[in-house]
C-alpha cells in the first residue's frame, strides 16, 4: 500500500464542500461495491443529509491535501430512536486516486478518537460483503461483524450481501461478581 506522503488536514466540512463530497460520492456508484445508489446524485439531493450533520454532535469532515478534498467521512444517526444517541453509522469515502494511500486510514483513526468527545459509545459501518477493502479497513481498527443480511441488494442483477460491523468503545469489566 502507498501512503500519503503529503500532511493530510481533516476538517468539519463546510457547504461549500458539498460539490466535491457529491462528486466523490459519485465515483464511487460505477464500482458497486461502495454505495446502493444506482445513478449518481445531484448536490440539490444531499442538501437535507448536510443539514443533519452538526461538528458537536454528527461531524461530517473533509480530509485535503493542501486545499484539495480527497475525501471525507460522515456519523449518522442510528435508527432515528433516543436510545441509540450513543450509537452513530460512520460512511468514508475517498477519491479514487487516493484510494489505498492511507486516507481512510486517517480519517478512521480520527473518528474512533473523536467519538468520546460526541458522547458516542458505539460505531456502526454497513458494508457490502464484497467490497473488500473497506471490510479490512474497518477490521483493522478492531470492528467486528456483528450481522449479516444475505442477499438485500440487487445491484446490475447481482444479488448481494450487506455486512454490519460494530465497534464498542466502551471498557467494560469482565469479571463476574458473586453475589452471595
Amino acid at each position: 500500500m502507498i501512503h500519503l506522503q503529503l500532511p493530510l488536514t481533516i476538517r468539519d466540512a463546510t457547504e461549500s464542500d458539498l460539490p466535491r463530497i457529491v462528486e466523490i460520492y459519485n465515483t464511487a456508484v460505477p464500482g458497486r461495491l461502495a454505495t446502493a445508489d444506482l445513478e449518481p446524485i445531484s448536490v440539490d439531493s444531499r442538501q437535507a443529509w448536510y443539514n443533519i450533520h452538526h461538528p458537536q454532535t454528527r461531524p461530517l469532515w473533509v480530509a485535503q491535501v493542501r486545499e484539495q478534498i480527497i475525501g471525507w467521512l460522515s456519523f449518522q444517526d442510528f435508527y432515528g430512536r433516543p436510545a441509540y444517541k450513543a450509537t452513530a453509522e460512520l460512511s468514508i469515502y475517498i477519491a479514487p486516486e487516493h484510494r489505498g494511500c492511507g486516507v481512510g486510514h486517517q480519517l478512521l483513526h480520527h473518528a474512533i478518537q473523536t467519538s468520546p468527545s460526541l458522547e458516542l459509545e458505539t460505531l456502526l459501518a454497513f458494508v457490502f460483503a464484497h467490497n473488500q477493502p473497506s471490510l479490512r479497513l474497518f477490521e483493522k481498527f478492531g470492528f467486528q461483524r456483528w450481522g449479516y443480511l444475505p442477499k438485500v441488494a440487487q445491484l446490475d442483477g447481482i444479488q448481494r450481501d450487506l455486512a454490519i460491523l460494530g465497534l464498542s468503545l466502551v471498557k467494560r469489566d469482565s469479571a463476574c461478581v458473586s453475589r452471595g
